[in-house]
């Protein structure tokens, strides 16, 4: 019934064509099926051109990936540090220790945590993180990371090997595999930048379904936590280390950016030659491999915790853990004397090596004044001697001898307003009143100096260090009352009765617009701690410059540079021999690392640090407190002031107290590091012997002038209302304060702005004119901007205290 549903497709019509156009659809057979191009020569060309270069890009990541892969884990390359990381209270972490090392050595006992194997054809270093029981325990350990027992190899590790055990305790059917320790560290670690991350697993059944299924468990509640790239390994039996070691070898491993740009030497044996006792000077000897990048003799070299020095000699020495087994028999052979063979000694050229300034020297006469002529010093002494007389205009009403009881109260700067009556009457003075105001003039150069030191004081803790715990206790109950207050009632404060508004306020300035207004950084008087820093007229143009010629040192072969891998001996320079001994003690418990520094990065700068305060620390943090910074490698004790991190102005407003839950602005005087690179935050407790984690956050920028406002609130209350006037009364409490402060606008808290109009009776009341109906109930308040800077800091490094 129905018609065939097999398609007929329409004939092509060949009737009208000739053959020249039906030969032009037809393709060759030495083309084959290839759709036509054009023939161009051009084309042809620039697509062989691409073609070209996409193949030699190919090439040349292939052959990076290859180099860098050798270098990590070949014959000449640095060991491998393999940190193994418990995240809970359960893991027994020695006996993991132990087993990785005797794999690697073949069973032979070792007493060295590095390892040569001929087996895996690898040379790996294996530190163990110790575990800190209790919420206390937790904070340490955080802190631990930074400075203090193993935590600096955390700072070298090219493998985390975090370590969990399945016999963790069970809740709500769920197992907590890391408990608050481990959450804790964890999170600091993120900050700083993990390397290649690995999972260990211990303490699984024998049985094998149960073991896959408690494996599959752990890896699907762990994986939030990890990267994605994160594998998870069993780790009980001899053979499932042997797998997992087989991989590890195969394994590209990464690290944080800052730690490839800077060469750096875990040290692992220390020494000291003192050759004058009495200076208190000695040179350091740090023996071990060099990593990530060449370093030259002429360079700087930063040890954690101590500071910048000079080098006096780089030596290359025999290679102790080598991994041929005829090399490594024969050095078993050697003596100890023999064990460190010197190979190659490199000695600084003193035209080239990099000065050690770290502060630069002030010109006491930079800002002065040229030197007064002879004409003007004759005046002065001419007008000295005559006891020129001068005029002082005196308020309605007063006389001579009511006036000779006033001791200058009376400002210049009032006259200057144009509030003086115009029959004010003018006094004259004899000689004997210069004296009194040169008095005066001293009166309130102390009355600033004490205004400066009361500031300072608002914002930093005592600095007695002989601080019994009832003392202490009662100083940091005063500090959260101030950081409640604070929180309550932000950047208020009230105008002291003793003491005119005029002068404890003589710094500050009012402001139009916070965001808009102009600020000149250079204009005003800049504290005498300005003259000792550096700074970049571009940072970022720097920065490119530096990094691109420590990349041409590296790529260079210089008679001055020892390569990556070799083991080398540092003899550091001028180092003060307390803190010598000190690392010559803790060599044993921590691994020193000393870095080789970039160029301008030993001096002093103003940095700027984004950061954030820690989650598990509660305590207030006080601006201009005493801190340890913890930048990349680098440990030095700086004074922040806190502001906040906006970017839609070019001004920022100080913080007196750290927030918590937002970022802030750290400003501190601190050696130049070029960003970005990690920053941990330490609170050195007087109570505690270990400094607790108080924040974390990165550097942001190096620059002087970034402007920081310190901004008070005066507050003051509408005693009568009409419409848009009121009198407001309590914010000032003399009518001269109330005259000086008066082109200053105010506003209220329900949203008016306004201006001062004039001041009303003698104890501080004055007219306000709004722009809308002011509210009996409101406050009127008026802003105050100065800028602040930060203090700097009476010790630099942790270890020279």
């Amino acid at each position: 019934m129905g018609r065939s549903r097999v398609q007929v497709n329409k004939a092509h019509k060949t009737r009208f064509s000739s053959k020249s156009s039906r030969n032009l659809h037809r393709t060759s057979l030495q083309d084959g099926g290839r759709i036509g191009k054009a023939e161009g020569n051009h084309v042809k060309g620039a697509r062989a051109a691409r073609l070209q270069r996409g193949k030699m890009l190919r090439e040349q990541k292939r052959a990076a990936v290859l180099k860098e892969k050798r270098a990590s884990g070949g014959s000449t390359s640095a060991p491998r540090v393999i940190v193994l990381f418990p995240l809970s209270a359960s893991v027994d972490l020695n006996s993991l220790g132990d087993d990785v090392l005797k794999l690697l050595s073949n069973g032979d006992g070792s007493s060295s945590s590095t390892v040569a194997s001929s087996e895996y054809k690898l040379r790996a270093t294996v530190c163990v993180f110790p575990y800190y029981i209790g919420v206390e325990g937790a904070s340490r350990g955080s802190s631990d990371m930074h400075g203090n027992g193993q935590g600096m190899s955390l700072f070298v590790a090219d493998l985390m090997a975090f370590v969990v055990s399945a016999n963790s305790p069970w809740e709500e059917n769920v197992s907590s595999f890391i408990d608050s320790f481990g959450s804790q560290c964890l999170s600091v670690l993120r900050s700083i930048g993990l390397p290649s991350t690995t999972v260990l697993i211990r303490d699984l059944p024998s049985e094998l379904k149960k073991k896959n299924e408690l494996k599959k468990m752990c890896a699907s509640q762990l994986a939030s936590e990890f990267p994605e790239d994160c594998k998870f390994y069993p780790a009980d039996t001899r053979d499932e280390l042997h797998k997992f070691m087989w991989l590890f070898k195969a394994q590209r491993l990464t690290v944080p950016h800052w730690r490839s740009q800077r060469p750096y030497v875990v040290t692992e044996k220390v020494g000291m030659v003192v050759t004058n006792e009495s200076s208190g000077k000695c040179t350091l000897l740090l023996s071990g491999y060099l990593r990530a990048r060449k370093l030259s003799v002429n360079q700087l070299v930063h040890v954690s915790g101590i500071g910048d020095f000079q080098l006096s000699e780089l030596e290359v020495l025999k290679d102790p853990f080598p991994l041929n087994e005829k090399k490594k028999q024969n050095s078993m052979e050697l003596d100890d004397s023999h064990d460190e063979e010197v190979l190659r000694s490199l000695h600084p050229d003193p035209m080239k090596q990099e000065p050690l300034s770290a502060e630069n020297t002030p010109d006491p006469l930079a800002g002065e004044q040229t030197w007064p002529t002879e004409a003007e010093m004759a005046e002065a002494d001419r007008n000295q001697k005559q006891g020129k007389l001068k005029k002082r205009t005196l308020p309605r009403g007063m006389s001579e001898y009511q006036a000779a009881w006033i001791v200058d109260e009376i400002d210049e700067e009032d006259s200057d307003n144009g509030d003086s009556d115009d029959d004010g009457m003018v006094l004259d003075k004899e000689e004997d009143h210069f004296s009194n105001q040169d008095q005066d003039f001293e009166d309130d150069k102390e009355t600033l100096r004490d205004v400066d030191n009361e500031t300072y004081n608002d914002s930093e803790m005592m600095d007695d260090e002989n601080l019994t715990r009832e003392q202490y206790e009662d100083q940091m109950k005063k500090i959260k009352e101030a950081h409640a207050e604070d929180e309550e009632f932000p950047d208020e404060v009230e105008t002291p009765i003793d003491q005119p508004a005029r002068k404890r306020f003589a710094k500050y300035r009012g402001l139009k617009s916070f965001r808009t207004s102009s600020w000149d950084p250079n204009v005003e008087s800049l504290p005498q701690d300005y003259a000792r820093i550096f700074a970049f007229d571009n940072l970022a143009r720097t920065q490119k410059l530096v990094l691109k010629q420590a990349l041409k040192m590296e790529e260079e072969s210089r008679d001055d540079c020892v390569p990556t891998g070799s083991y080398v001996r540092l003899h550091i320079k001028e180092v003060p021999l307390v803190a010598a001994s000190k690392l010559s003690s803790l060599v044993s418990s921590k691994p020193i690392i000393a870095f080789g520094l970039l160029q301008h990065e030993s001096k002093m700068s103003v940095l700027h640090f984004s950061l954030k305060k820690y989650d598990g620390y509660e305590d207030p943090i006080k601006t201009k407190e005493e801190l340890m910074f913890h930048v990349g490698f680098r440990q030095f004790v700086a004074r922040p002031v806190f502001s906040t991190d906006n970017f839609s102005s070019d001004k920022h407003k100080m913080e007196r107290f750290l927030h918590p839950g937002r970022f802030s602005l750290a400003s501190v005087y601190g050696p130049i590091s070029f960003p970005s690179l990690p920053l941990v935050v330490l609170k050195i407790s007087e109570v505690s012997d270990a400094p607790a984690v108080a924040a974390l956050g990165s550097l942001k920028s190096i620059e002087p002038n970034k402007i920081i406002l310190k901004k008070i609130i005066l507050t003051g209350y509408p005693q009568r209302v009409s419409k848009m006037k009121a009198s407001v009364r309590y914010m000032f409490h003399n009518p001269e304060d109330v005259r000086w402060f008066k082109p200053v606008e105010v506003w209220s808290k329900c949203g008016r702005r306004g201006r001062v109009k004039e001041p009303v009776g003698t104890h501080g009341a004055m007219k306000c004119i709004f722009n809308g109906v002011v509210q009996q109930h409101d406050v009127v308040c008026m802003n105050l901007y100065k800028r602040a800077y930060p203090k700097w800091p009476e010790r630099m490094y942790p270890q020279l205290l």
